[in-house]
């Protein structure tokens, strides 16, 4: 209620018979009017001046009505007004959303990209479109057949356009399914809450064979003559209006290709099979935004060969080798030549045979070329070194196109048809000292070998066939002469053998020709005498190396050290210190063959006892393991002290050592005596391995000096320990802070 002005309502249609406006009057005998848009169902009461619908408002029919209010006399003159009155409808969902067909048709092509649409569907909802209630959203409600546990296809919830689905653009084959109905649904109320509005409508989707599809093989001849570029194959986009386009899968310098605009792939250049034998690129599709309309196409191409290299010899001159007494058929080697034409085809085949021959003796066709492999053979003379030493051939190499002359030298090799002889068959005696050093040449051998020199036919090798089974002796030769250096290879010894009876072979690394063999001719004797000398007496090691705890008891044994005379006579053991002298004040004894070191690096001397001094010296170390014999202590440049009076909180820092070694980080605990006096005064605490602090443990202190019974442990095996009575001093102090 209230009096007569502009006013604006706000009502839901479909309300019904309803009171909209009491509009009041100040005097009683006015009559009011409304006019205006009232379409029959809004009016006012005269008299009493309200405002009522008398049906149902309709927003799809008019979404606002104007009017205008008055009031006037009992004469029907105006007395107020008129003013405007404004009805605006609220919509309400009333209305399902509906599509503009019952039923769709589409055509999707196989291996179509995912997500592009290839049709779409529309529905409308007479509802306000500014509201919810007109907000529609798509879905597919079932989908026949679905063969896959995903859905071929996809629709945007909301525009409705329908593309195939991931799953869809990989499997969709017309040879195994060709029709799909999908059934889509539209809900209003942007499908948000359960009591929206749907409808549904039958999608028919024809599925048909993909014309975006990748080229067989394209085969292209080298070095084509045509006028470029040229056409060489086509591909077709399922949608229209697409930009062609390639890229290479390789980073060449350039791609020899190009497409058009309607699909159509050219070489533009001619092609080198010997370069580049096959080319992987991609044809693609993008529309005009540059997005990529149908998957990427591989295009293989390969260039096809044709015969345009001649052979080539591997070795400008190919050299072989032939004993002189080689028969018929032997193979003599191998004349290789290649051609850059396809492996494997006719254009590569190679065919050999033999031009020329130099010098023509005795034959003039003394060797052979197998016509497809290029082996050389003997044909049926043994060749002789004497007659010709060399010979030169000229061998044809030709393809179906080209032919080629590669150049062979052959060398004909001695055979191995001699023995070495030796010069003399004995050598007599050599006499040499034991001491003599190891390579000591003791006597030069010689033997001679008539076959071609600086062959291994003529090389001689010596060796002690027999009289050295421990390899005591070794026999050089000088490959200029041939000439034998025998040297000693082991240490001699007159104890173990005072003669060595040598027999001396000679041989060749060639193997010598049937019917050769080697005999008494090659062998040659000599003895050689060893003299006994004085030797030293000799340790069994060359080092003596012990180690023992620093606590071990006198006369304990601590090493057996071992020495002999090659003479067999006695020895006796010294000891010397680091300087060579004998030392008169020892700490070790030697018994007999035993002994105790002395700690760091002494000497051990072994002697002879006969007329003539011999001796050895050897090094010898003790290393000395720690004892945890050291109980910790205290060091400190001055007794703690603390300022007179205490303020509280002062802590004051000491600190102890051990003097054992320690293998590993020593550890020292700091502990205060248990007695009351103690506890109720001090208290301590660890800083770190080796420090702590001691606190008092109150501020009540007299000024004097103080003991603070304490215990310190290391971390030995065993552990030791020290009781420390700890003198603090509580003093007045000085600006310094240190007692005056």
């Amino acid at each position: 209620t209230g009096p007569l002005k502009d006013m604006n309502f706000s009502i839901p249609e479909g309300a019904g018979v309803r009171p909209i406006y009491q509009f009041t009057s100040e005097s009683p005998t006015v009559i009011f009017r409304a006019t205006g848009e009232k379409d029959g169902i809004i009016d006012i009461v005269p008299r009493t001046g309200m405002l009522y619908l008398n049906g149902s408002l309709d927003w799809e029919t008019k979404a606002v009505h104007r009017l205008q209010v008055e009031t006037l006399d009992e004469n029907g003159d105006i007395v107020k007004g008129p003013y405007a009155v404004t009805i605006y409808v609220e919509d309400i969902n009333d209305n399902p959303p509906k599509f503009d067909k019952t039923k769709y048709t589409g055509v999707v092509r196989q291996n179509s990209r995912p997500g592009k649409p290839f049709m779409s569907v529309h529905a409308t909802d007479l509802d306000d479109p500014t509201t919810p209630h007109a907000q529609l959203t798509y879905s597919i409600l079932h989908h026949f057949p679905n063969p896959y546990s995903e859905m071929l296809f996809q629709i945007d919830s909301v525009t409705g356009a329908i593309s195939p689905s991931k799953t869809g653009s990989y499997y969709l084959d017309p040879q195994k399914q060709d029709t799909f109905t999908l059934v889509v649904t539209v809900k209003d109320m942007a499908g948000m809450t359960t009591n929206a509005f749907t409808s549904s409508a039958d999608v028919i989707i024809t599925v048909k064979e993909s014309l975006w599809k990748a080229p067989s093989t394209i085969y292209i001849q080298e070095n084509s003559t045509k006028a470029h570029p040229v056409n060489i194959s086509q591909v077709h986009s399922n949608e229209a209006d697409v930009i062609y386009e390639l890229f290479e899968k390789e980073k060449l310098a350039r791609l020899p290709f190009s497409i058009d605009q309607n699909g159509v792939i050219y070489v533009t250049e001619p092609l080198d099979r010997e370069e580049k034998d096959a080319y992987s690129f991609y044809a693609v599709t993008k529309d005009k935004e540059g997005e990529l309309v149908d998957k990427p196409l591989q295009i293989h191409v390969v260039v096809e060969d044709i015969n345009d290299n001649p052979p080539v010899c591997q070795n400008a001159l190919t050299i072989l080798e032939v004993q002189e007494n080689e028969g018929g058929g032997s193979t003599i080697g191998t004349l290789s030549a290649t051609d850059m034409d396809e492996k494997n085809t006719l254009n590569s085949r190679l065919q050999f045979k033999i031009q020329s021959q130099v010098p023509a003796v005795p034959a003039s066709n003394l060797f052979f070329v197998q016509q497809d492999t290029g082996i050389l053979q003997l044909i049926g003379y043994s060749l002789n070194k004497r007659i010709a030493a060399n010979y030169s051939l000229q061998v044809l190499v030709t393809d179906t196109v080209f032919q080629t002359i590669c150049e062979v030298q052959i060398h004909v090799i001695d055979i191995n048809d001699q023995i070495p002889i030796f010069e003399k068959s004995d050598y007599h005696n050599v006499t040499v000292a034991e001491n003599l050093p190891v390579g000591t040449v003791i006597l030069e051998i010689q033997a001679t070998d008539a076959d071609e020199p600086a062959t291994g036919s003529s090389y001689i090798i010596y060796q002690v066939a027999e009289g050295d089974p421990n390899n005591t002796f070794i026999i050089e030769t000088d490959p200029e002469t041939n000439r034998g250096f025998v040297k000693i290879n082991k240490a001699l010894d007159f104890e173990t053998a005072e003669v060595h009876n040598l027999v001396i072979n000679a041989t060749n690394p060639e193997p010598l020709v049937s019917g050769v063999q080697y005999n008494a001719s090659s062998l040659a004797l000599f003895k050689v005498f060893v003299t006994n000398v004085d030797e030293p007496p000799v340790f069994h090691k060359q080092v003596y190396t012990a180690e023992v705890s620093e606590d071990i008891p006198v006369n304990t044994l601590v090493m057996t050290v071992e020495a002999h005379d090659p003479e067999g006579d006695t020895v006796r053991f010294i000891f010397f210190s680091n300087r060579g002298t004998r030392k008169t004040h020892r700490i070790f004894v030697i018994e007999e063959k035993s002994f105790l070191e002395k700690l760091a690096y002494s000497h051990l001397l072994v002697e002879r006892t006969d007329d003539v001094a011999q001796k050895s010296k050897i090094p010898f170390v003790l290393h000395l393991t720690d004892v945890n014999d050291n109980p910790p202590h205290l060091i400190m440049d001055y007794p703690p002290f603390f300022c007179h009076p205490l303020q509280g909180g002062e802590k004051a820092l000491i600190q102890a050592t051990d003097d054992d070694e320690q293998r590993y980080f020593s550890t020292i605990t700091f502990s205060l005596n248990d007695d009351m006096d103690t506890r109720n005064n001090w208290e301590i605490s660890k800083f770190n391995a080796t420090h702590a602090y001691l606190s008092p443990k109150h501020t009540n202190f007299e000024e004097k000096v103080y003991i603070v019974p304490m215990t310190i442990n290391d971390n030995g095996r065993p552990p030791l320990e020290r009781k420390v009575d700890l003198e603090v001093n509580i003093c007045k102090c000085s600006s310094e802070n240190s007692c005056f």
